[in-house]
């Protein structure tokens, strides 16, 4: 029963949810990868609605479940909430700003007597899945490198980080080697799922060329990606940690993360089965031609992608780990237990969240629905197209 659980199960539980809906969004970055790709891969107009229709239909799922997941942290851990986004609010407000443009463009993009021609809207779609998927992974390194702020007795938060007099508020995230290469993995993930998703989606039949190009970039952006990963996976494994004792006293120890790994196996063997089933999809969808079943490297790729998110985030956050450390004063650093909403709250919160696989439910049935059919030259043709 969840009002038999303790308060320190039921913040672990709350910060594997938001894990969990966090992991879920970055599988829904292949709108804003196949978004990266329109000017690359669509060389006609035929092949560019085909492209911006497909991802059309999904532009809301990432955008929502992005909303969803802050509203989980606001709710579950708003020590955190008002930490990060009051004190970093630069990084947070360009990546609201980004996903603002992409829902405009999505809207205005086909209206008759644009003003500003699609190009602009085109340029707008590129913005939001470079600089806004680039932003959040550099948001998320944080988890691991630590951020400028401190908080005083009364939780007030000062950010300290200048440059030429101008206080970044969070964009200096984006300085960081280990930060800057986590976004741009993400970036080219998810033009990695965006090619997946456009060669599951849309019948190539008629356009064979549009179908070549999108197999080409699958093998190109994910040997883009590669090595990034890599930097990002050994970094973790040799780099310092924030650990926390039983005092609450937060300290660097070296090899942290490797050792929250080898005492939590179940993580690593998600992140090995995440690394080898994001593999097995690109090499699936670049190696078997239009052999049966090369289109479904988007569900391969897509759950290995969760994997990998979902250690990514859980691994600073469990084994006596501060998941958003301080660099300025180690004792502000903030800890899953006290940054945490009250006992109350997260257990109304758990009765809440029962109706969660409804809801998950509901959106697997009506994505079933949308995508039964893969999207055809006739209906971009015929009907209204984005």
């Amino acid at each position: 029963m969840i009002s038999n659980l303790d308060y320190a199960t039921l913040q672990q539980l709350w910060w594997i949810i938001c894990s969990i809906v966090g992991a879920l969004f970055l599988f829904l970055t292949f709108v804003q990868g196949g978004q990266t790709l329109l000017w690359q891969v669509a060389k006609t107009e035929l092949e560019k609605s085909l492209v911006v229709t497909s991802l059309g239909r999904k532009w809301e799922m990432p955008f929502t479940t992005l909303v969803l997941f802050g509203g989980a942290l606001f709710a579950s851990f708003p020590k955190f909430y008002a930490t990060s986004f009051g004190g970093a609010y630069w990084v947070w407000m360009l990546i609201l700003f980004s996903f603002i443009i992409q829902a405009v463009s999505y809207e205005y993009r086909k209206k008759p007597d644009n003003v500003l021609g699609s190009t602009v809207y085109e340029l707008f779609l590129f913005i939001n899945g470079s600089v806004g998927v680039l932003l959040i992974g550099a948001a998320v390194g944080t988890f691991y490198t630590g951020s400028n702020f401190t908080l005083d007795l009364y939780n007030k938060v000062t950010w300290d980080y200048t440059l030429l007099g101008i206080n970044l508020r969070g964009l200096e995230a984006a300085f960081s080697l280990f930060n800057l290469s986590l976004g741009i993995f993400l970036v080219f993930n998810a033009r990695v799922l965006g090619t997946l998703y456009l060669l599951n989606s849309i019948d190539l039949s008629s356009t064979p060329d549009l179908e070549s190009r999108l197999r080409k970039c699958t093998l190109r952006n994910f040997l883009i990606a590669l090595p990034f990963l890599l930097y990002v996976l050994i970094s973790i494994l040799f780099m310092k940690g924030f650990s926390v004792d039983d005092a609450g006293i937060v300290s660097l120890v070296s090899y942290k993360y490797l050792s929250t790994l080898l005492a939590l196996p179940h993580l690593l063997i998600m992140l090995l089965a995440g690394v080898l089933l994001v593999v097995y999809g690109v090499f699936t969808a670049s190696f078997k031609g239009s052999d049966k079943g090369s289109d479904k490297g988007i569900w391969f790729s897509g759950f290995g992608t969760v994997f990998v998110g979902l250690v990514v985030l859980m691994l600073p956050a469990f084994n006596n780990t501060a998941f958003y450390p301080s660099k300025l004063d180690l004792p502000s650093s903030l800890t899953i237990y006290n940054a945490s909403s009250s006992m109350y709250t997260l257990t109304v919160m758990t009765y809440v969240a029962i109706g969660i696989p409804i809801v998950l439910g509901y959106v697997i049935y009506v994505w079933k629905l949308m995508d039964s059919k893969k999207l055809t030259k006739d209906e971009v043709t015929n009907e209204e197209s984005y």
